[in-house]
């Protein structure tokens, strides 16, 4: 810039001397105003985050040029493809053109005129996630460009899974809670309520090559009949969810049958009670034969009589069952001749156990029928030869509870 002088000529007067500088405050104005088109030359690009199976808007624009743009190109360096990779260049005549074969996932839904290069990528994948790089080619300033990271959020699969436990005094697991394949990592947390430390949890996680990553929190406890029933809650958490999950479970502690009661709904129908879990299935059964259709009704747990015969005399068992083990206990009928309905059979057992004969004869007088409970280990299936045997498990019966 100092060397100016085949511009000036070389004068030795003062009219080279003005010459020369007004040289120098021209090329001084034209390398600032060079500077300022650089430096107000934009790319506008940005980070994207989308979830996983959406469609991701990849945004290019160049603002404040007057320079020509010859090509827009499109690099990408991705999971799949993790060394950069020129896969797209639009031309103004030619329009898109793919590099390397075409591809469906990607639009162009930029304006070449507008100076955008805005592309659309639909179904995103954990494979597209990564870096684009979008090129301007200008005339005569050259190349401009702006990188645009791409990443994606992926929802978990989430479920409880249940450890069947059964009633003990050992802490045991009794469930986990499983928040699978989420990207970031969710959050796993429990709800116990009023349990507090009765209850243990504990939680860890699996990070994944894909950038995924498995969380699972599990329940530890005592399994009691306390703990048994009660609802918690797993929480799921994380920026990949609109808003949390929330999964209930309830406690299950699995016992088999207790005692089973049989108790009387009215003189002459009775229900088989006792607590299980799962529930028991009910068995009524008559020792040495069959029900007959035409004298009982069995629903389930209840047994009617549907008439006061001697053909009903016998001993009748209620079984209750579940996957964990049974139990049974036992009723004994007996249907005296004439019209003195089946009280004989409680007149008798109180007899046998020497209760007062005036308490004898009022029980006798009112028409109650008497069972014998009588629970027996799941190995012990012969009946008493005396079904009249006292015992200290015998209930004493009221007017309306046999």
């Amino acid at each position: 810039m100092d060397d100016i002088s085949p511009f000036c000529g070389n004068y030795r007067h003062s009219l080279s001397s003005r010459c020369h500088s007004v040289l120098r405050r021209l090329l001084v104005l034209m390398v600032a105003l060079l500077r300022t088109d650089v430096i107000a030359l934009q790319v506008i690009g940005g980070n994207v985050t989308v979830e996983q199976g959406g469609t991701a808007i990849l945004p290019c624009h160049v603002i404040d040029t007057n320079d020509d743009l010859t090509q827009i190109s499109w690099q990408r360096r991705t999971r799949e493809k993790p060394r950069n990779d020129n896969f797209l260049t639009i031309l103004p005549r030619e329009g898109v053109q793919f590099l390397n074969g075409g591809d469906d996932q990607f639009k162009y839904i930029g304006n070449f005129n507008d100076k955008n290069g805005t592309l659309q990528l639909s179904n995103v994948t954990l494979k597209d996630e990564g870096s684009y790089t979008c090129i301007f080619t200008f005339f005569p300033s050259g190349n401009q460009k702006t990188e645009i990271p791409l990443n994606l959020l992926v929802p978990p699969f989430t479920n409880i899974k249940e450890n069947l436990p059964t009633l003990g005094t050992e802490e045991v697991l009794f469930a986990t809670c499983t928040a699978a394949g989420s990207k970031p990592p969710a959050e796993v947390r429990w709800l116990t309520g009023a349990l507090g430390d009765k209850v243990r949890t504990t939680t860890n996680s699996t990070q994944y090559d894909n950038g995924t990553t498995t969380t699972v929190s599990s329940l530890f406890a005592v399994p009691t009949r306390e703990i048994n029933g009660h609802q918690v809650q797993c929480v799921i958490s994380g920026d990949s969810l609109t808003k949390e999950e929330t999964l209930p479970f309830i406690i299950q502690v699995y016992f088999a049958p207790a005692e089973v009661k049989i108790r009387a709904i009215s003189e002459d129908s009775f229900e088989c009670l006792t607590e299980a879990n799962p529930n028991a299935k009910f068995t009524w059964s008559r020792s040495g034969q069959s029900l007959l259709q035409s004298s009982v009704k069995v629903n389930g747990a209840e047994l009617q009589l549907l008439s006061l015969s001697s053909d009903l005399n016998g001993l009748y068992q209620c079984e209750a069952s579940n996957a964990y083990g049974r139990k049974h206990s036992q009723l004994y009928v007996h249907v005296a001749s004439g019209a003195c309905s089946a009280a004989w059979a409680l007149f008798r057992v109180l007899v046998f156990l020497n209760v007062t004969g005036a308490a004898a004869w009022y029980f006798y007088k009112h028409g109650y029928l008497i069972r014998r409970p009588e629970n027996t280990p799941d190995d012990d299936n012969t009946p008493d030869s005396d079904p009249l045997r006292a015992s200290s498990a015998v209930d004493d019966p009221g007017p309306h509870d046999v």
